[in-house]
């Protein structure tokens, strides 16, 4: 169907308000209500020329001049139904609808071109069809989607004559606002159950979190899975299914509440069977049980301590045991994060293309990183110049959902977020802190950063940063020590251990500068 909609019309001042038909050469005026072609009516030639007729002696049936048009049976909703809730439909010559008018309680109105074109005037703070019914008359109330749904369903339980009678209303979009909902609450609550009859989408989704969080007690919810509105039911000819569905319906659970038994054994059944990993440090790994998946953790030291080195480390160690990840060092180049595994494969110190060439190893270092790559465990990133906080999480969740890592590294935290105020930098990296720890729950992904320390131990710029995360390790090392393996020494001090709750010292690693490796003690 070719619809012209606002449209000047032919008879009256209105410039906007006339729809004309192209194929049936037929419009109607939703400001004067009357159809075109009107019968007594002469049209001038520049009217004729702009909206052709089929026939210009045709003389349309009055219908759609009754006070607006007329109640009439539409996609199986009866007569009756539509004069219970006021509805009339402005119909062609031929019978085939132009619009239908829904009116609110407010006087505001929504006019529905045919196919599926809408026009709203006034404020629609109010729930449609919440005039036909008084407020705490029966046991239950329902609320759709849409208008046709709302008729459809009164119609389907039975309607007036129904012992089941029940109200049945609709919003006036998905997406009502917030005035409408404070409007709308008591009147709602003068009913015991609230049957919610909304499409089994996103939108409907949303309702039904809205209308739960509103009245948590007495929210239900009709099973839509198959017939998607309560209009396709009745189109399908399948008011007995609806019926059913409807006293079927279920207390509304939210997405984020488990509590049936399929929630509960799908945390056993879905969780990997193996969500650590050792990292190959005897006292760590017996302490802490290695490294977690869904966890956030902080490895934090003071400058100079060696803390990328570490993470080199665990590193090397995820490529061995062929655990997917990916890694982030702001505070070098990809080559350096690169050819610092390279060191750890060809245990020398590769960290400096001219130390390669002067040792004559560039083919060996070739060959290495081709071996890192076949892998396909390893993936590095950087975050480009103008990226925060945003880009980062949404990165961490496409490495998990899209790459399959089972940890993501970013160091150190605090130059992921770049602002002139150190207030407004604590400020951020709390939630950013919050919402990693969040992120590695929801998607099951080992988060690990470093975090810099200030003079008395806390993370710098931000404590939450440690406060957030399930564990926290301390990288202690005496730099001015003159013995030389004391001056090498890493020590790891578990400080937070929330997955075995075991804390303190949990081992040593010596730093080789000549491999430019690092070895458990």
């Amino acid at each position: 169907m070719a619809e012209l909609t606002g449209q000047p019309c032919p008879t009256c001042p209105s410039s906007d308000a006339f729809s004309y038909n192209t194929e049936k050469m037929v419009g109607v005026c939703f400001s004067c209500g009357s159809s075109y072609p009107k019968g007594g009516q002469r049209y001038s030639e520049e009217t004729l020329a702009l909206y052709p007729l089929a026939d210009l002696d045709f003389t349309p049936t009055t219908t759609t001049q009754e006070a607006g048009g007329i109640y009439t049976s539409l996609r199986g909703i009866a007569s009756g139904t539509m004069e219970h809730y006021g509805v009339k439909t402005l119909v062609a010559p031929d019978g085939s609808p132009l619009s239908q008018t829904y009116t609110y309680p407010s006087g505001a109105t929504k006019t529905r071109l045919f196919p599926k074109d809408f026009r709203a005037t006034g404020k629609m703070d109010s729930l449609f069809g919440q005039n036909r019914f008084t407020a705490g008359t029966s046991k239950m109330v329902t609320i759709t989607e849409g208008e046709l749904d709302a008729m459809s369903a009164w119609q389907m339980l039975g309607g007036a004559s129904s012992r089941y009678a029940t109200p049945v209303v609709s919003l006036p979009s998905a997406v009502p606002s917030k005035d409408f909902w404070q409007n709308v609450i008591p009147w709602l609550d003068s009913f015991q159950k609230i049957i919610l009859s909304v499409d089994a989408d996103g939108p409907g989704d949303e309702v039904a979190q809205k209308v739960n969080a509103l009245f948590p007690h007495k929210t239900y919810r009709v099973d839509h899975s198959i017939h998607k509105d309560a209009n396709d039911f009745l189109v399908a000819g399948k008011a007995a299914e609806y019926k059913a569905a409807w006293f079927g319906a279920a207390r509304f659970m939210p997405d984020n509440l488990l509590h049936s038994e399929a929630d509960l054994l799908s945390l056993f059944d879905e969780t990997p069977e193996h969500s650590f990993v050792p990292t190959g440090i005897p006292e760590f790994d017996s302490k802490a049980m290695g490294l977690h998946r869904g966890h956030f953790t902080v490895f934090k030291a003071a400058t100079g301590v060696g803390k990328t080195e570490v993470f080199r480390f665990l590193e090397w160690n995820f490529i061995n045991r062929g655990v997917t990840f990916a890694t982030c060092h702001l505070e070098e180049i990809p080559l350096r994060s690169v050819l610092g595994l390279v060191s750890y494969d060809l245990n020398d110190n590769m960290t400096r293309k001219d130390a390669i060439e002067a040792k004559g190893k560039t083919e060996e270092v070739r060959a290495s990183i081709k071996r890192l790559a076949e892998t396909e465990h390893f993936y590095q990133f950087k975050l480009r110049e103008n990226d925060g906080a945003d880009e980062l999480v949404q990165q961490i969740k496409m490495m998990a959902t899209v790459y399959g890592c089972q940890f993501v590294m970013i160091e150190p935290i605090q130059d992921t977020i770049t602002v002139a105020s150190d207030t407004n930098k604590e400020s951020e990296l709390a939630q950013l802190a919050i919402r990693l720890s969040k992120v590695a729950a929801e998607y099951n992904v080992g988060i690990l950063t470093i975090a810099h320390t200030n003079s008395d131990g806390d993370a710098k710029y931000c404590k939450m940063i440690v406060q957030r995360a399930s564990v926290v390790i301390d990288l202690q090392r005496n730099k001015d020590a003159e013995d030389f393996e004391d001056r090498n020494t890493t020590k790891l001090v578990i400080q937070k251990n929330r997955p075995t709750s075991e804390e303190g010292f949990a081992g040593e690693m010596l730093f080789n500068p000549e491999t430019f490796t690092l070895t458990p003690l």
